[in-house]
């Protein structure tokens, strides 16, 4: 297929009547197919495919963390609404960090440390009456964690529309549903805070990062603590900082001289420049194009295998790239 009919095969989701998670991925392709700063190498992309251990692809909650599993089942769904929504950009200097039973953490760890030893006291997970004092505290620590008014107000719009459309249960309102796009599809059409679009050469290109950890977080623990057949293989991945960190360690992402240096000098870059559009559109087709790959594995398994990997790739790994923003 040439490049010109491969890019108007491309351009379809805009004028389909597509899925928001169809939209993802082929926006997401768009945007590979007309990077500047940043490009596939798909000879290591496969050599990489062939290496991967179908042991250690696991969801990344099952561990149980923090004993989140002891609570109620109906608690750890609702629980997960406001953690999600809010398990974005912690990133600073110095990064806020918390000291928790197993020491001192950050990032997505340290928040769920604190709002499990908030919420496990309480019998219904509401943030209404929470002031934001209360909440300042909930989540202190070393400094204050990045865009704390900005979670604040999440919190408390989603347990506003969770009370006046959902009957103050949103466990209640999805606990027959077990397919991913049903579930995805209330979580973005009921929660304006999951929003995660951008646009590039004048179109416009999804993500919806937190959406897609909320709905795969949800589907998988029914899957492991009832044993419930459920179905999230149309999932596409979640584009944040550590995935495009880890695939550029292993050669796998490319980034031309320009956004190079500015990567490794840390310097900021733009919420929806094409600089981080081209990031997180290329370690979506990544993910996508590994799970084409591979039998019975689907994308958001990949995305967790990714995401885990990056531990093994420490040593190795250049900056991740720095960009402000709610969405990841």
């Amino acid at each position: 297929m040439n490049k010109i009919k491969q890019q108007n095969n491309l351009l379809e989701w805009e004028n389909k009547d597509a899925n928001m998670l169809e939209k993802i991925k082929a926006s997401c392709n768009y945007v590979s197919t007309n990077s500047s700063y940043v490009s596939i190498d798909y000879e290591k992309l496969d050599e990489y495919i062939k290496t991967i251990d179908f042991q250690k692809v696991k969801f990344w909650l099952s561990s149980n963390p923090y004993n989140l599993f002891d609570m109620e089942f109906d608690k750890i769904i609702n629980f997960l609404l406001i953690f999600d929504s809010i398990d974005y950009c912690f990133w600073g200097t110095p990064k806020w960090t918390i000291n928790t039973i197993e020491g001192e953490k950050d990032g997505s760890d340290a928040l769920l440390y604190a709002l499990l030893k908030y919420v496990k006291e309480l019998d219904k997970i509401d943030f209404t009456n929470v002031s934001f004092e209360e909440f300042s505290n909930i989540l202190k620590g070393n400094v204050e964690i990045p865009f704390l008014q900005e979670r604040y107000n999440t919190v408390v719009a989603i347990c506003n529309v969770v009370n006046k459309k959902m009957n103050g249960n949103f466990y209640n309102y999805i606990k027959d549903i077990n397919k991913d796009t049903e579930l995805f599809n209330i979580i973005i059409s009921h929660f304006n805070d999951f929003c995660d679009e951008r646009e590039y050469n004048g179109k416009k290109i999804y993500f919806y990062k937190l959406a897609q950890l909320l709905t795969s977080d949800i589907l998988h623990i029914k899957e492991l603590i009832n044993c419930a057949k459920v179905d999230y293989s149309n999932l596409v991945g979640c584009a944040d900082y550590k995935i495009p960190q880890t695939l550029r360690a292993l050669g796998i992402l490319k980034f031309n001289s320009e956004l190079s240096k500015i990567i490794d000098n840390k310097q900021l870059i733009s919420e929806n420049s094409k600089y981080e559009v081209e990031i997180r559109a290329n370690t979506i087709t990544v993910i996508n194009y590994i799970s084409s790959k591979l039998e019975n594995c689907c994308s958001i398994d990949i995305n967790d295998y990714l995401f885990i990997s990056s531990k093994a790739v420490k040593t190795i790994a250049k900056p991740y790239h720095l960009c402000r923003n709610k969405n990841y």
